[in-house]
């Protein structure tokens, strides 16, 4: 009994030592201009010695030779970027695994699309308040779980609340495609190892029933509500894109084949480790490709060894909009987003358009290319300034960070504890 009550308080802990994120930024009050920057502008372009100046959460001057105002901010011998975006993450979601009071991330169904991430979302998490000092200030926030997990929205790292937060609200539904092979559930004596999955074409045909009766029902205008029906009209109305999470070649094809005939409009590839090996037919569709984290093994005997450093920049040299994201299950992971695009520059694609995968691309892919991503007159002071190359984690050493203008703080859990103890040794 002292053991479980020791358990209880020690997850009540927890879970309450989550919310202890840094108080937001103030609205911009006066001007601010950042000088003698190299700034990286996230759609392929670097400006030497140049200056940005931003009022009211907007740039306003962007260049060489422009005058500044307000504030000045000397970053000569910096770099200034646009603040990275992670893409179809639960960042917020979910705080520590094994308390389920704090995991909101996999709701229980098989189909619900009427399920919004957004409500959840949890600004004061630790995890989220993690991105900051790497310069990941946006997120896309993402159920998980079942085949269709849910509705996601896209958040900025700057709130009191979800309501704070939120740039973009349910933006997209995410589908889960099934595999034609699965591991063997070597409990129910199974072999171990992957194996054909028998059930692969009624899980395509489940896939394909809803999708049809969500189409007739929005045509048919239905008087009783049916909330995944109703959660799902977007997606043929092009209010909402369908993010598919499909791997090999014969899924992928078959994903594509099958969503476009359904008559949604807008749809974007997940994962895609076979992608490279169909690159004119994601063309031929118009497919862009959040492409999963770079520092993993390959998945076959055969596959090049190197094939998951590599894959980002095959697509991007195939003509492909690509984007970088994080398809651990951790979280955490999501913080070394930079070093992913840093991981893609070192298999000999242009640093600039390394770049791309994680700024100006993912928020074209995203829908919201029009204030984030890159910077430009007009669009979002949502940037940082780094002491060098923001890819590289020896140069990944934030010193101002800005989230629509507002000056935020880099102080996290984790930069209060270094801080203790190298304080606690530094006289020895």
């Amino acid at each position: 009994m002292k053991n479980i009550l020791s358990l209880f308080l020690a997850a009540l802990f927890l879970q309450f030592s989550a919310f202890s994120q840094q108080t937001p930024g103030k609205v911009q009050s006066e001007p601010i201009s950042i000088t003698a920057a190299t700034i990286h502008l996230g759609d392929g372009n670097v400006m030497e010695n140049g200056t940005v100046v931003f009022e009211a959460g907007l740039i306003t001057a962007l260049g060489t030779n422009v005058e500044t105002k307000g504030q000045i901010i000397n970053a000569e011998g910096k770099h200034l970027y646009p603040g990275f975006i992670a893409p179809g993450k639960s960042l917020g979601l979910i705080e520590v695994n094994a308390v389920r009071a704090s995991n909101d991330q996999d709701e229980i169904g098989n189909i619900i699309p009427h399920i919004r991430s957004i409500i959840a979302y949890n600004a004061e998490s630790k995890v989220v308040e993690s991105m900051r000092p790497n310069g990941v200030l946006l997120s896309q926030i993402t159920p998980k779980g079942g085949r269709i997990s849910g509705t996601s929205s896209i958040v900025q790292f700057d709130a009191w609340n979800w309501e704070d937060a939120v740039i973009k609200e349910d933006d997209g539904i995410h589908l889960n495609w099934p595999g034609t092979f699965r591991r063997g559930r070597w409990w129910l004596g199974e072999p171990r190892g992957y194996q054909p999955n028998k059930d692969y074409k009624k899980q395509v045909e489940e896939v394909e029933v809803f999708l049809q009766n969500a189409l007739a029902y929005g045509k048919a205008k239905a008087t009783e509500i049916n909330p995944a029906y109703a959660a799902a009209q977007g997606l043929f109305e092009g209010s909402k894109k369908l993010f598919i999470y499909a791997q090999g070649e014969k899924e992928i094809i078959d994903a594509i084949t099958l969503i476009k005939q359904s008559g949604v409009k807008e749809l974007v590839l997940v994962g895609g480790y076979e992608a490279y090996k169909l690159t004119e037919f994601l063309k031929e569709h118009n497919i862009p490709v959040l492409v999963n984290h770079t520092h993993r093994l390959p998945v076959f005997d055969d596959d090049d060894y190197d094939l998951p450093y590599k894959l980002p920049k095959l697509l991007v040299e195939a003509g492909l909009l690509v984007g970088l994201q994080n398809a651990s299950s951790s979280n955490f992971q999501t913080r070394n987003l930079p070093f992913y695009a840093g991981q893609v520059a070192g298999q000999g694609l242009d640093k600039e358009i390394a770049l791309q995968l994680i700024s100006g691309n993912t928020a074209k892919i995203l829908g919201i290319d029009d204030l984030y991503g890159t910077l430009a007159v007009g669009k979002s002071a949502t940037l940082f300034v780094s002491e060098g190359d923001a890819l590289d984690m020896r140069g990944n050493q934030l010193i101002h960070a800005f989230i629509d203008g507002r000056k935020i703080s880099l102080e996290t859990h984790q930069t209060e504890l270094w801080k203790r103890y190298s304080e606690k040794y530094a006289g020895e």
